[in-house]
């Protein structure tokens, strides 16, 4: 017998011994099919017992299932009662990068009506690998951004929902010889070169995104630059060297600039909630039933015909066409 249970697997047996159908389950817990079997088979092991049988055509309890399943409720009820005492005094803290953002925006927004009992707050910390620090730290509870990108060392310390990929685009000069494209195929990029964040300690995760997309492309990241804080340096900086931004589609438009989405093929940033593992409030159930929703109803996790991710994300998120 273990000396901890992870309240997650617990939650996972629950949820499929009362539908007796995984997919039904995974669903009311706002995970995927494959992990929410990959938590019971893990509490199976936890436990040395067969809490399922399962066949082709049904789900039914075993007697250790049968056994197991009042305890499981009883400590999860306790813990919903813990959370409810204790996790109604401060809000629960959501990273949306930079304003503007769309996807993370979103999320937010639905979470909001789905728990309008609780505060969700915004804030802004540019880049995922920043916002990781923030969230072992405990000063920030989720946040947004491409989780294969983050140090190992630091996600096995985190857990992710796959929430979406991303349209990526250019932000261009007005001027700029690309700018009367309606989108921009990557082979006239050939010869340019494209900001990406480069030398920003917050973000490195989207400059190596940049690096893999333009790899063998003849298109350079540009070396570092000063970071700018504020829509006027951005503005002031980007005016200065010329080189367009590398953004996604739902970039916030700026004084002077157009932003026209790639294509040939449709480069894709790999989108995910994060968050650490054991995170316990009230409201982020609420958040990852947003991010279910919106990805059903948008149809976020489809992947466009020629779409394009880097093979290590592959390995991370789900493949949908």
């Amino acid at each position: 017998m273990p000396a901890h249970l992870d309240p997650r697997l617990l939650r996972a047996f629950v949820a499929v011994a009362e539908e007796l159908h995984f997919t039904r389950a995974a669903a009311r817990v706002y995970v995927a099919q494959q992990a929410l079997s990959r938590d019971v088979r893990r509490l199976e092991r936890e436990l040395g017992v067969e809490l399922f049988v399962r066949t082709t055509r049904q789900v039914t309890l075993t007697a250790d299932g049968e056994r197991l399943l009042p305890h499981a409720r009883r400590a999860l009820e306790a813990q919903d009662e813990l959370l409810a005492a204790f996790g109604q005094a401060r809000p629960l803290l959501v990273d949306l990068n930079s304003p503007g953002l769309e996807t993370g925006r979103r999320v937010l927004h639905r979470a909001r009506e789905l728990a309008p009992e609780h505060e969700l707050m915004a804030r802004f910390e540019s880049g995922l690998t920043g916002a990781a620090a923030e969230l072992l730290a405990g000063r920030l509870d989720v946040s947004f951004g491409r989780f294969a990108g983050l140090d190992p060392a630091l996600r096995a310390r985190l857990d992710h929902q796959f929430v979406r990929y991303e349209p990526m685009a250019l932000v261009l000069p007005e001027d700029h010889r690309l700018a009367s494209l309606e989108a921009v195929p990557l082979a006239v990029l050939a010869g340019e070169t494209v900001y990406a964040g480069a030398g920003n300690p917050r973000t490195p995760e989207w400059t190596d995104l940049a690096h893999l997309l333009f790899e063998g492309r003849g298109i350079e990241v540009a070396p570092p630059a000063p970071l700018a804080v504020g829509v006027e340096e951005f503005e002031r900086l980007m005016a200065k060297t010329g080189h367009p931004v590398l953004a996604v589609i739902g970039f916030p438009a700026l004084p002077r600039t157009v932003v026209r989405p790639l294509v040939d093929p449709v480069p894709l940033s790999p989108v995910s909630l994060v968050w650490r593992k054991g995170l316990a409030h009230p409201a982020f159930d609420a958040v990852r039933r947003a991010v279910a929703e919106l990805a059903a109803a948008e149809g976020w996790l489809r992947r466009p015909e020629r779409g394009w991710i880097p093979a290590v994300d592959e390995t991370v998120n789900p493949v949908h066409h």
